[in-house]
């Protein structure tokens, strides 16, 4: 048999393996995605409440819509606007995860064990696990960043309606193609800086505390590599994260959702930096954890669906472990 040949023969895991990790990386977020997807919907509406800036502009000042807490803005989302609302933004989120999390997981497996390197005992040190934590994310981000500005402002389109304000958009397509027109390629990733810092520190607590607490477990007690173990870890990586990342995410939000002239600039913010400082100033330092319960509500899950659902099917398709 020759190389071309027995190459042909082997599984494709085998014979492409970047690429089917990116796929099934891709199919695990899909899933937990659109499982979780009405917390973060509620999220961002919680986020963007009260928004200082947004007072200080004037204009919708006298109509904004009276959410106050996670369950009562789900409520007033169904009440309102209808059940189905409570996935609107679905599909570029969906296509986000994509990219994001089929960059963000590929790249993480290539710097554990071709650039970073495990321990001798097949342990990967702590703050290789932050390194390569933080690089993923980042880098998965930056590409999905597009996606991630459309979900954003598609999330608000319900919002802009009961406040009496034209919608902008009329679909995904219609979106990028607005956005594009608007403020050229540089306007679709508005918000670009906000959203990969936010990435990167999610990602230490997502990806670097599952790997983490997952080997713990498999190196200092009697657990095997199974749903228990997957459980335990992603639980610890889904509140580490919605820690870490619900500030940043306040932030790339609100970036984000801001009205822009025609030159693609904000008119409420001029940088994430100053974002961050109006909003203390203006509501608080707590105003940075705005929709934390309903971060932290969908990022457990989340985890643990996506988790769970990647090492099976990667078990199912003969791929290691992650």
């Amino acid at each position: 048999m020759s190389p071309a040949e027995e190459e042909k023969s082997l599984p494709l895991p085998e014979r492409w393996p970047r690429a089917s990790k990116f796929a099934l990386s891709a199919c695990a977020a899909a899933v937990a995605e659109l499982v979780t997807f009405p917390l973060d919907l509620t999220k961002t509406r919680l986020q963007v409440q009260g928004e200082a800036a947004v007072h200080h502009d004037g204009a919708a000042a006298s109509r904004a819509v009276p959410y106050r807490g996670m369950l009562r803005t789900a409520a007033g989302i169904v009440q309102e606007e209808g059940f189905r609302k409570l996935w609107q933004g679905a599909t570029p989120a969906v296509y986000r995860h994509i990219v994001y999390s089929g960059v963000r997981m590929v790249v993480y497996e290539h710097l554990r064990d071709s650039v970073l390197g495990r321990a001798e005992d097949e342990s990967f040190p702590l703050w290789k696990a932050v390194v390569g934590g933080m690089s993923a994310g980042a880098i998965g981000q930056f590409f999905a960043s597009p996606t991630d500005l459309v979900k954003v402002q598609m999330q608000m389109e319900g919002k802009r309606k009961l406040e009496g304000k034209p919608l902008r958009f009329r679909g995904v397509h219609h979106a990028f193609m607005k956005i594009l027109s608007e403020g050229g390629i540089r306007g679709l990733w508005a918000g670009w800086v906000p959203n990969v810092q936010r990435a990167a520190l999610v990602n230490m607590g997502d990806l670097t505390t599952y790997d983490s607490v997952k080997h713990f477990l498999l190196l200092n007690t009697p657990l095997v590599d199974n749903s228990v173990t997957h459980s335990i870890a992603s639980g610890c990586s889904g509140l580490v994260a919605a820690v870490l990342g619900t500030p940043a995410d306040v932030v790339k939000t609100r970036i984000m959702n801001q009205p822009r002239d025609k030159q693609g600039r904000g008119l409420l913010y001029r940088s994430s930096m100053d974002c961050l400082i109006q909003s203390v100033q203006g509501e608080g330092f707590m105003s940075l954890y705005k929709g934390f319960i309903p971060t932290w509500m969908r990022m457990a899950p989340w985890s643990l669906v996506f988790w769970l659902t990647y090492e099976q099917i990667r078990r199912i398709c003969g791929v290691s472990s992650f």
